[in-house]
Parts: C-alpha cells; sequence; structure tokens
C-alpha cells in the first residue's frame, strides 16, 4: 500500500518580507533614522545628547499612552495640550517654593484632570456630540480659563523638585523616563491584561456588539477620557519642570503629535486595534525627527517641512505592502 498523497502537510510559520516589515517596519525605520541621524549630525550620539532626547521625549510619551485609549474606542482628544499648560498653571497657583508642597499639586493636577476628561466623555456618550468637536471646545475653554487667570503673563513660582523630576536623573536614567516607563507598564497592563482592557477592544471594534454582549458601552469611553487627561495632566506637569516658566503655551503642539504617533504606532483611528509600546515607538520617530533638524540648525520654516515629510514616510513605511 502507498501512503495517502491527501495526507495533511504540516504548516510552518514563515513570515514573509511583507509580513516582517508589516509588523516591524516602524522598528526598522527608527533604526534606519537612528543611523542616519548619527551619519548627518555626529553630535547626535554624544550622550548628553542622548539623555536629552529621553527626557523630552517623556513629556508627550505620557500624552499618547492616554491618547491611545480614546482613539483605542473610536475617539480622539485634541484638549490635551491646553490641559497639559492649564495643569502647569495650577501647579503656581499654590505660590509654593517648598518641596513638600508637589504631591498636593499632582493630587490637584490628578483631580482637575479627571474633572476634565470626564466632561468630555460626557458629551461624546450622553450627549453624543463628536470627540472632534467636544474636545476642541474644551480645549478652548480651558485656553479661556488660563487667560483669565495668568493675565498672559509668564509665572515662574515652582518648588525646585519639580525640576529634578522633570530632568534630573537617578542612575543616569532621566526621572520622567522612569515614571512614563512606569506608567506605561501599568496602563499596558491594564490594556492587554484586564476585563477593562477587553472591553475597550470590544467597544472599538463593534460598538453594537458590545452593547448587545453586555459592555458598559458609555462608562468604557468616559473612563477611556478620564484615563487620556490624567496622562496629559501628568505630562503636562513633568513638562513644566522642565521648562521650568509657566507660558499659556506648555505643550503646544502636543494634541496632534500624541495622535500622529499613536496612529504610526498602529493605533488605528477607526478603533479597536493597537497597544500602548507600539504608540511609543511613534514618540521615538517624532523625537529623534525634532531633535535632528535641530542640530542641523535649519530655520523653523525648513524644520516643519522635514518633519512632515519624514513622518508621511514612517507611515507609508509602517503601512506598505509592497516589500
Amino acid at each position: 500500500m502507498t501512503a495517502s498523497t491527501n495526507a495533511p502537510v504540516p504548516r510552518t510559520r514563515n513570515l514573509t518580507t511583507a509580513a516582517i516589515f508589516e509588523r516591524y517596519g516602524l522598528v526598522i525605520f527608527l533604526c534606519i533614522l537612528l543611523v542616519v541621524a548619527a551619519l548627518i549630525s555626529p553630535p547626535f550620539l554624544q550622550p548628553a545628547n542622548l539623555v536629552n532626547v529621553l527626557t523630552i521625549a517623556a513629556p508627550l510619551g505620557m500624552v499618547v499612552v492616554g491618547q491611545t485609549f480614546v482613539i483605542l474606542v473610536r475617539g480622539l482628544d485634541l484638549s490635551v495640550a491646553s490641559l497639559m499648560a492649564t495643569v502647569a498653571v495650577l501647579a503656581t497657583a499654590f505660590k509654593a517654593t517648598g518641596n513638600d508642597a508637589i504631591p498636593m499639586i499632582f493630587v490637584a493636577a490628578i483631580v482637575f484632570s479627571a474633572i476634565v476628561g470626564l466632561i468630555s466623555g460626557w458629551l461624546v456618550t450622553k450627549r453624543n456630540v463628536s470627540p472632534f468637536l467636544a474636545t476642541l471646545a474644551m480645549m478652548i475653554i480651558l485656553q479661556g480659563v488660563r487667560f483669565a487667570y495668568t493675565g498672559g503673563a509668564p509665572i515662574s513660582t515652582l518648588p525646585p523638585g519639580m525640576s529634578f523630576l522633570a530632568s534630573g536623573r537617578i542612575l543616569g536614567i532621566p526621572v520622567n523616563l522612569i515614571t512614563l516607563a512606569i506608567l506605561a507598564t501599568a496602563l499596558g497592563i491594564v490594556l492587554h491584561r484586564s476585563r477593562f482592557g477587553r472591553q475597550i477592544f470590544m467597544v472599538g471594534s463593534n460598538p453594537k456588539a458590545a452593547l448587545l454582549n453586555g459592555v458598559p458601552r458609555d462608562r468604557v469611553v468616559i473612563l477611556c477620557y478620564v484615563i487620556c487627561s490624567i496622562c496629559a495632566g501628568i505630562g503636562g506637569l513633568f513638562l513644566l519642570g522642565y521648562v521650568g516658566t509657566v507660558s499659556n503655551w506648555v505643550g503646544q503642539g502636543y494634541e496632534l503629535d500624541s495622535i500622529v504617533a499613536a496612529v504610526m504606532g498602529g493605533v488605528a483611528l477607526s478603533g479597536g486595534r493597537g497597544n500602548v509600546f507600539a504608540a511609543l515607538l511613534g514618540v521615538a520617530v517624532l523625537v529623534v525627527i525634532n531633535n535632528l533638524v535641530l542640530l542641523l540648525g535649519f530655520p523653523i520654516e525648513m524644520q516643519l517641512i522635514i518633519k512632515g515629510i519624514i513622518i508621511i514616510g514612517a507611515a507609508a513605511f509602517y503601512r506598505t505592502r509592497l516589500f
């Protein structure tokens, strides 16, 4: 007897080139970008510059972690940059010069940020306001409150410990980067190892099916906005400590950068797909681009053009299936 020719053939897992680029494209692009940066600007590799890059990346990374939660449930938050600046102003309202006020500043910032996120989430879920309009309105309201309090003048009354949190180092590692790692790990566990995380993906993938399966859609969405706002508030405090002076534009541009970084990291704007750590790769790409164009001394106009071109290239490189 001869063996049947219809016997099943064991399948081997071969990653095609296209699959490799789809899965690891942004990592590959970041590596290429680092090599190019080192070749065209040798100061890029200097330890002081690398530490500076990591220090600058941390506040944006905190915002991106929160923005990821909102995008996963088919939303976005345009108020995060305005919230960062408002929280920075709030920190100076204590007029504290001693480090013993820092815990109180963080508690006040987190509570205030949670309220902002709660309102945005309520508008989106209970009043059916589009995420774009709800968070845009919140951005404008926060801006108005901020200007009314400061009168447009910068403030610099801060405890000295804020500077250490933002730019200090422990064993050579920036403190704010350590904070980002803890925050990202904790929320990554929540997202991928908890019931709430599963509900987020269900709501983002198919809101109607989630409701039919008993998932409290509105509560999940509101909590995602609260998480996003809290992350932005914490990021605002760390950015404040790094800058050292409160202006009405602390964090300017972070609302778009956080969305771009998350999407480059594979977080789908249609919801239901993505993760925190891949989104942080998008942060790394943006920060390296910003640092490189500054080191090369390009005027601001060229910096913006080059930044836009490289972002498009990174997104295309990550998404393409032509390789």
